[in-house]
């Protein structure tokens, strides 16, 4: 066991911080010439130039098209001083339209890089210079584009903003592991393939029905909802070769340490749509940061990193090799490194676990009692036994109202969930959602019981034998500058449509033409409440600002983030300074969701205007 003290990870600086070794993240072998260089250089100063352009990609043998930022992928680290300011100037170089947005940072709107809401995107052959004036902050962030489906490709690489002072996380040797995600289809034949069917990429669907321990009445229930308990991630590694740093699980990337140092991983989910399962077996884990803002230490062995999201860690390694798994939420697939005390120096991988899957809790129907489906170490609390679900009438799930325009009227509101009776309920009766929920083919679901899942480890965790991370764990580690009770709280539901590959908030896809805005005053204090309709984990992003989670954490140290995972049929809370003038843009991170509508624009009026 690894025996590391609050004091030991946190202090008044470290000798041993920062220091970047040789670039380990390059270390993973090279390609041909011509062919985008996978790993990534390191950039920094007061003036940085980044140049877009694009080529073939190869990983582990398979090849597809790439966007590239200066020649590789991911594009290079972007390091930056805290209370300095930089010019980014990036170059164009590819036949259409291309943007960065510098996912995290607090910016002024007309540079934050997202085309249609903050600026006009970046033309073919033209340079753009970011000119963002001294940084306010500290951390672990990352940047993408925000055109097209160019993230998909391969646009997207690490920030790290060092701080004014002392660095609070002590550590030997300071690594970033960003995951991402590589396919040989062109983003837009994935697009595609998901509209004809969002179970294409679901391969573990062909075998659920033979492997999976379900009764009939079970596979019955699963098959009236026209949903797959497996449907637990849109893209899968049916095409996905997971990637850390660029290089595929079988590619070598390795992260040298000597015996007894702290070592500090800085975790960047740069995926798509793919959310990580991230451990190294034998290791015990300290997470120091999420998001980029420092917290009181977590000793865990696993955490889950949503799309878009970012976790620092400190670990002391043992032995002469240990190896660093991100398993995919769904497990089909790994991305693969290894902490090695000598190059070459390889330790056991493990297998994929067995696949989860979705529960009762999944459809909003938490606040049933009525125990667990053995499934092994996997299966979530929320969970049924075969006899609640024998007992269920299933006749009614799948047989909900389906109308256009405003909601139709409520009708009788089921009894609580306590010890309620099933007969008679729908898993698409649009009359339990708020008036103000666009009710059309656009969803399909409807959570029955929407409770704060914001103490879930995430799908397919809650099961396993060891201490994994969940948002109650986390508490901010200094106090928050604004203590102000909230002055009016605000609903936002989750909505969509899975077989039809649809998604929104409140029942309406994005429009730029038509849409109005959510509107906030300056300085207004605003307590939010996301609502998940849908049967898929979301993780929602906001530009421009952070907000501090609602999760219990003593009054003044809740944590402070910008992207916020939301839970199948639960919901996820927090509290909103929104003191960032300007347009920005809201939305969920997978990629193909925000493009088929689930994206919102968020204007904060100047002072003195009203919202």
């Amino acid at each position: 066991m690894i025996a590391v003290s609050r004091r030991k990870l946190l202090g008044a600086g470290a000798a041993g911080a920062g220091l970047l070794a040789m670039p380990a993240w390059a270390r993973g072998g090279s390609l041909s010439s011509g062919v985008i260089r996978q790993g990534f250089d390191e950039v920094s100063g007061s003036s940085i130039d980044l140049t877009i352009g694009q080529g073939p990609r190869v990983v582990q043998g398979r090849r597809g098209h790439g966007v590239a930022v200066n020649g590789s992928v991911p594009g290079p680290l972007v390091r930056l001083k805290e209370g300095q300011p930089v010019h980014l100037n990036v170059t164009n170089t590819l036949d259409e339209d291309s943007s960065i947005h510098w996912h995290g940072l607090l910016v002024p709107f007309q540079f934050d890089g997202v085309p249609g809401v903050s600026f006009p995107g970046i033309k073919p052959g033209e340079t753009f210079t970011y000119d963002l004036p001294p940084l306010r902050q500290s951390g672990t962030y990352w940047w993408h584009s925000h055109s097209d489906l160019q993230e998909q490709a391969g646009h997207y690489g690490p920030i790290v903003v060092d701080p004014a002072g002392s660095d609070p996380v002590q550590a030997d040797r300071d690594y970033v592991i960003l995951l991402s995600e590589f396919t040989p289809m062109h983003p837009h034949t994935i697009m595609e393939k998901l509209k004809k069917g969002e179970g294409y990429f679901n391969y573990q669907q062909r075998t659920w029905t033979d492997d999976y321990p379900l009764t009939g009445e079970q596979r019955r229930m699963w098959a009236e909802m026209r949903m797959m308990p497996t449907d637990i991630l849109d893209v899968t590694g049916a095409t996905y070769t997971y990637l850390a740093n660029g290089h595929g699980p079988e590619e070598g990337l390795e992260f040298l340490f000597s015996p007894g140092e702290r070592v500090r991983f800085r975790v960047i989910n740069g995926s798509a749509m793919s959310f990580f399962n991230v451990r190294i077996p034998g290791a015990k884990l300290f997470i120091v940061g999420a998001d980029g803002q420092n917290v009181r230490p977590v000793e865990v062995e696993e955490f889950q990193i949503g799309t878009a999201e970012t976790y620092d860690f400190v670990v002391e390694p043992s032995g002469e090799a240990m190896t660093i798994v991100a398993e995919s939420m769904d497990r089909s697939g790994m991305a693969v490194a290894t902490l090695a005390t000598r190059p070459g120096a390889r330790a056991e991988v493990p297998p994929l676990r067995t696949a989860p899957l979705l529960t009762m809790a999944d459809m909003g129907m938490s606040g049933m009692d009525h125990g667990g489906m053995d499934h092994g170490n996997n299966a979530p609390s929320g969970g049924m036994n075969q006899g609640a679900m024998e007992g269920m009438d299933h006749s009614a799930m799948g047989h909900g109202t389906m109308g256009g325009g405003t909601n139709p009227a409520k009708t009788t509101a089921p009894e609580p969930m306590g010890g309620m009776s099933m007969e008679g309920m729908s898993m698409r009766d649009t009359s339990l959602l708020p008036p103000d929920v666009k009710v059309g083919p656009g969803v399909d679901m409807v959570s029955m019981n929407p409770v704060d899942r914001m103490g879930d480890p995430g799908i397919g965790l809650d099961k396993v034998p060891h201490k994994v991370l969940t948002y109650k764990d986390l508490v901010a580690l200094e106090r928050n500058d604004d203590p102000r009770t909230p002055s009016r709280q605000m609903q936002i539901h989750l909505t969509g449509n899975m077989e039809r590959y649809m998604w929104s908030f409140d029942g309406s896809k994005f429009s730029s033409v038509s849409d109005e805005p959510i509107r906030f005053a300056y300085n207004e204090r605003v307590r939010v409440k996301l609502v998940n309709n849908t049967m898929m984990a979301h993780p929602i992003h906001l530009h421009g600002h952070f907000f501090e989670l609602v999760n219990g954490a003593p009054e003044g140290f809740q944590p402070q983030k910008h992207v916020v995972i939301v839970q199948p049929g639960g919901s996820a809370t927090f509290d909103l300074t929104a003191d960032e003038v300007g347009d920005w843009a809201f939305h969920c991170h997978l990629l193909y969701h925000m493009h088929m509508g689930m994206f919102q624009v968020v204007t904060v009026a100047k002072p003195g205007e009203n919202a």
